[in-house]
């Protein structure tokens, strides 16, 4: 089991995401998509207070209210490490002090829970003086309201400073950080946050896994899946390039009885500075496929292979047709 960074959180090498929980899963299928996670052997989830809140008719929030439901109706709260975040909730908008323990109170009722694992700063708030923001997380931390913080999309010099900051001061230092990070957007994280969270021995726990669906092969054309929620981010990347990292997935996984979407999360866990990958299910029957990352090691050479065949070079942009 990976531990998250100089933390004491040791987790399933997979994150489960809760940001469809509510949308384009119903309340009924995202509590048996918990119920799959967590009979497979997933323990982590990751979700925010904003989840939602820019889909018409709702408000924000709801992701955690389903998650908080299923802590209490299935008893589950102390076996799950909780990642939520805080920063563009409508009503808690920003990293000021007073905003963060608001938006902290409001996310520990809807999820119907004590504490927060692992708290992130989801976006910099410019606004807001970094000092401000270290010792507001740092204040939480001491009070038990949460576990440990994490910076989440946030510059590498910002990053640099926030640590500087804690250590100056003694405040709560992040564990981990999260970027987009995934076979076809690879650079910026191998080149700048990477060796960044060597150094300071944090946990990368990347977002769009899957590049929004591309990495499970199931877009293989252009208009493949016209109208679905997802499908302009995904066919984005349906390039020769694109479209030869799916294929060697497709290859490699065959040789481990393993989906593309699968063999896409294992790279990613065979990163020395990845804990677990973040990957969402709107439904329980592609749940299968992100447990599965957890019995699929691949070896050495197939990560060169992957690593090869996803290769570019920085100033053509990312494999995009």
């Amino acid at each position: 089991m990976p531990r998250i960074g100089t933390s004491d959180l040791d987790v399933f090498p997979l994150s489960l995401g809760g940001n469809v929980f509510g949308w384009t899963a119903d309340r009924e299928e995202s509590l048996a998509i918990l119920d799959a996670h967590a009979e497979g052997g997933g323990d982590f989830i990751d979700t925010a207070d904003t989840y939602m809140a820019s889909v018409p008719g709702l408000k924000g929030g709801e992701s955690e209210t389903i998650i908080g439901e299923w802590f209490t109706s299935r008893g589950s709260r102390d076996s799950t490490v909780l990642a939520t975040k805080v920063s563009r909730h409508p009503e808690f908008p920003g990293l000021g002090a007073a905003n963060i323990a608001a938006a902290a109170d409001a996310s520990l009722a809807r999820l119907q829970t004590d504490r927060i694992d692992l708290y992130w700063a989801h976006y910099e708030d410019p606004e807001t003086p970094l000092e401000e923001t270290a010792e507001a997380f740092d204040t939480l931390v001491r009070a038990g309201k949460v576990r440990y913080i994490g910076l989440s999309n946030f510059a590498i010099e910002t990053i640099e400073r926030y640590l500087e900051i804690a250590d100056a001061h003694g405040w709560a230092r992040p564990v981990a950080l999260q970027p987009h990070y995934n076979l076809v957007h690879r650079n910026d994280v191998e080149e700048n946050w990477a060796p960044l969270a060597e150094r300071e021995q944090l946990s990368l726990i990347p977002y769009y896994a899957l590049a929004s669906g591309f990495l499970t092969g199931k877009y293989r054309e252009k208009d493949d899946h016209e109208g679905a929620v997802r499908a302009k981010a995904a066919t984005k990347y349906v390039s020769p390039q694109g479209l030869a990292v799916v294929d060697a997935l497709e290859e490699i996984g065959r040789a481990h009885d393993a989906s593309i979407a699968t063999t896409a999360l294992a790279w990613l866990k065979a990163k020395p500075t990845v804990a677990a990958p973040i990957a969402s299910a709107s439904r329980v029957g592609q749940v299968a496929d992100l447990v599965a990352v957890g019995r699929v090691d691949l070896t050495a050479d197939e990560v060169a292979r992957l690593d090869e065949v996803s290769a570019w070079d920085p100033s053509a942009g990312e494999p995009t047709a």
